[in-house]
């Protein structure tokens, strides 16, 4: 087996535009795509090993320390044979409810 990192990325300004939508009407929202998420997952809880929820980004370059926004929205760590396979897993994934939303797949190796 080999070790995968996906990147669950979602525009952000829709994410921007969500935040504006009634609070009641986000968290039924929330709550069906987290009963989907869940779903999902109870399917494939032998390969995704961890899932975090990525927060406000600082951009460090030579110049200094800066805010900054990405679409960067969630990471999960994941087992598979192979690049290919870890993919596949996520074909059907709940966070393509999201306008705009893709995964992308890494292969990651201690260094």
């Amino acid at each position: 087996m080999k070790n995968f990192t996906a990147i669950y990325m979602a525009p952000a300004a829709t994410i921007a535009e969500w935040m504006e939508k009634p609070e009641e009407e986000r968290k039924a929202e929330e709550q069906k795509m987290k009963g989907e998420w869940d779903a999902w997952l109870a399917v494939h809880k032998d390969a995704v090993l961890n899932t975090i929820a990525l927060g406000k980004t600082k951009k460090v370059t030579s110049a200094g320390v800066e805010d900054t926004k990405n679409d960067m929205m969630l990471s999960s760590y994941v087992a598979a044979d192979s690049l290919e396979a870890a993919a596949e897993l996520f074909k059907d994934h709940p966070h393509f409810g999201i306008s705009g939303a893709t995964i992308e797949i890494m292969e990651t190796r201690q260094m």
